[in-house]
């Protein structure tokens, strides 16, 4: 097995896993055409070196630039569509090519997963898949093992807790917007958030803004955590604002955690938050309709709460194992193995 990633700070793990992991220099954002030859090039080179049976991409870049190259060389691909990214959440030129890049490379695949029901419809509406390779799995699971339901305890100032990257499509203004009406309301509550500012995109939130925010009481900024799961144990209730998502996994741990639940009402986080049972929905890009959210989480009695959190555990159980998702991706490549045997 091997495994084809940028090199950072969780390559190391890779190796431990028993995966032989080969570096690619990829840029996750920006669409400059001369760095998308080369990563196609990169990729391009390590198939036809490795002659891999089957090739599982995620994320747009390798979904589309790893698809023409497998297809080239006549490879079996699957892919994941683990969301859209900022890419269809903006009508311009970019989102403009990145539909024709789909478009074409995604006639190679011999399966594409997507984590909800609305990015496939939307793949179908705009002709860029055909219907009958594609499937809609429970994003990328969760380990219950790992996350297991917690020990209730309510935490006095009720903590409302945010882990996502720092980008304006990920609702922080809306979720700082809150804290700033709570905090002029006098309500006693906290709100936290996690995650890597993104300095070298236009998306991502400037540090001043966060750093403005943090002074004036609206929110407590932890920077980038490797303790996710310690973090939301402690946290009385996790949030995410954002405007579109696949299946966001900061929602399935914390569900699968027992941790009641604050959500947009858009793809991929109504998958997860089930209004009134493990959670909120709010509307998107509105910070009102987040605080009458969070006002409803807070006027909750202890029993409510804990039984709201038992029903997150519920959901995540039932509808979430990882193991689900492992079982359609090794039947999917032991289905291609039996075709291209037959062949």
């Amino acid at each position: 097995m091997i495994g084809i990633c940028p090199v950072d700070e969780y390559t190391p793990l890779l190796g431990k896993a028993g995966i032989t992991c080969y570096p690619i220099s990829m840029e996750n954002k920006g669409s400059n055409p001369f760095k998308d030859l080369a990563l196609l090039m990169q990729l391009y080179k390590i198939y036809k070196s490795t002659k891999p049976d089957v090739i599982l991409q995620f994320t747009i870049k390798p979904n589309i630039y790893g698809s023409i190259a497998a297809g080239l060389l006549g490879i079996p691909v699957i892919n994941n569509v683990s969301g859209l990214g900022t890419v269809f959440l903006h009508d311009n030129l970019v989102s403009g090519i990145a539909i024709r890049l789909y478009r074409f490379a995604f006639r190679f695949p011999e399966k594409v997963f997507f984590q909800n029901e609305d990015d496939r419809a939307l793949f179908l509406q705009k002709k860029i898949v055909r219907a009958e390779i594609t499937e809609v799995i429970p994003g990328s699971g969760v380990d219950l093992n790992k996350f297991r339901q917690r020990e209730f305890k309510r935490n006095s100032p009720f903590v409302f807790l945010m882990v996502a990257r720092l980008l304006y499509d990920k609702g922080v203004v809306e979720y700082a917007e809150a804290g700033k009406i709570l905090k002029e309301k006098g309500t006693d509550v906290i709100l936290k958030l996690l995650g890597s500012p993104d300095t070298e995109s236009k998306l991502g939130i400037p540090l001043t803004l966060l750093e403005e925010w943090k002074a004036k009481g609206y929110i407590h900024y932890g920077g980038f955590s490797n303790n996710i799961g310690g973090e939301m144990r402690n946290a009385d209730a996790v949030v995410l604002p954002s405007y579109r998502e696949g299946t966001p996994r900061t929602l399935l741990e914390a569900a699968a955690l027992g941790i009641p639940l604050i959500a947009t009402n858009v793809p991929g986080c109504r998958e997860v938050v089930v209004n009134e049972k493990n959670g909120f929905l709010c509307a998107a890009r509105d910070a009102g309709s987040l605080v009458v959210q969070m006002e409803k989480m807070l006027g909750l009695n202890d029993m409510e709460l804990s039984t709201m959190g038992i029903q997150s555990r519920e959901i995540a159980a039932t509808k979430f194992d990882q193991d689900i998702v492992f079982n359609k991706y090794m039947n999917t490549i032991a289905a291609i193995e039996t075709t291209t045997n037959m062949k």
